[in-house]
């Protein structure tokens, strides 16, 4: 790499687990990439110590008090860093002319305006914010095509999906001899726990996930099996299919991370220890590949694989996502919105566990599905969604 150009990364959500795990990575090739910029929610201390190491060009707080509080720490650690706040601060280094390579690791439907003006500037996207396509598919897959933007999954299913698939595979899975995508699910850490004590599930239990180290949203959607669900509606996007070439099936070990089934016979699997840092190095130096940090997979300790259908009763949260998906339009943003709300207040204490299915089931059949053609549309939904689901959460706390 000597004399090389380095890529300009920005890091969307670098205080989070994708986020520290990416600049993991990167501090492993410091000839080779740079960072740009950092952006946070709340996480100030981690930030600090951040752009202490890093020495970002910018750093983003998305609320303006937290902001001021950075750039009062910073003067003296990292005094070039400038410190901006808000989506537009977002939206700001998401497409500055010194960002090459774009980390979206902004959990949840705030990740979208900047994923978006990454796109609009043609940006390549390494996509963690698995809601820039739940909310808002084809308005962002076409801002990907129409600014040559270059978009690279980071969920490691999606990641081992790429790799797996054929050159092609955007003008129709049929046409390259694809049959179905197998999407790998670990269960979590109640697929085995009997039905009738899912309602006394703790947020402390349901954050415990069995192989993998994540935040604690997204690990309350893996053990609904909603974040799954969110991963159908994101594979049927990235890989221009519909859903009911998408299986998904339950692997505990976590080992493969999906596979893909060819009309030959063939099914073609990745497999990985259970570390973000695979498909983060892979997206990063693609189509090349380079060293991540994480420990060779030996499979002769793994000794076996075990597989399984999902229980629907078990999960309804995927039954749902099966139905947003029919009823299309809005629906999905209003999935994503009533699981957020349920979700937070589940780890708030406000709603029990399998109150998290009741609440968004019930936000969708109140609901008004309309055609998703626009931006705005989409947010409307977003707010109305939530809205209903706060009602719903006031309804429960009531009694």
């Amino acid at each position: 790499m000597s004399g090389a150009p380095t890529v300009g990364v920005t890091v969307l959500g670098s205080t989070g687990t994708i986020g520290v795990n990416t600049l993991d990575v990167i501090a492993r090739y410091p000839q080779r990439y740079r960072v740009v910029a950092l952006t946070a929610h709340r996480q100030l201390a981690r930030m600090i110590e951040q752009c202490a190491r890093f020495r970002p060009a910018f750093a983003v707080m998305v609320e303006e008090d937290m902001a001021q509080q950075l750039a009062d720490a910073l003067r003296s650690s990292s005094p070039e860093t400038q410190v901006l706040s808000g989506i537009e601060g977002l939206e700001r280094v998401a497409a500055h002319r010194d960002t090459d390579y774009v980390m979206a690791a902004i959990v949840g439907a705030a990740g979208l305006r900047p994923t978006l003006a990454a796109a609009r500037a043609g940006k390549r996207i390494l996509l963690a914010n698995k809601e820039s396509l739940v909310m808002s598919g084809a308005i962002f897959m076409d801002e990907v095509r129409n600014h040559n933007a270059v978009l690279l999954p980071i969920d490691s299913e999606h990641n081992a999906i790429f790799q797996c698939m054929p050159a092609g595979f955007e003008r129709g899975l049929s046409r390259v001899g694809v049959r179905k995508i197998l999407l790998t699910a670990s269960g979590g850490p109640f697929r085995t726990l009997p039905l009738d004590a899912l309602a006394s599930v703790t947020p402390a239990q349901a954050c415990a996930h069995p192989n993998w180290v994540m935040g604690r949203k997204i690990s309350v959607d893996s053990a609904t099996m909603m974040n799954k669900g969110l991963e159908v509606i994101e594979a049927c996007w990235l890989f221009n299919t519909d859903a009911d070439k998408v299986e998904v099936v339950v692997h505990p070990q976590s080992i493969i991370h999906s596979m893909v089934q060819y009309v030959d016979g063939s099914v073609l699997a990745q497999l990985g220890n259970p570390d973000m840092r695979t498909p983060i190095a892979h997206a990063l130096a693609w189509p090349a590949r380079i060293e991540s940090g994480v420990q060779d997979l030996a499979m002769t300790d793994v000794a076996r694989l075990d597989f399984e259908a999902p229980s629907l009763e078990r999960f309804p949260c995927l039954r749902l996502t099966y139905e947003a998906l029919a009823a299309g339009g809005t629906a999905s943003a209003v999935l994503n919105a009533a699981n957020e709300v349920a979700v937070e207040n589940f780890l708030l204490g406000q709603i029990a566990y399998t109150d998290i299915a009741r609440l968004i089931e019930t936000v969708l059949s109140n609901s008004t599905i309309r055609p998703a053609d626009d931006l705005d549309t989409i947010l409307a939904a977003d707010q109305e969604a939530r809205v209903s689901a706060f009602d719903y959460v006031g309804r429960k706390v009531k009694h």
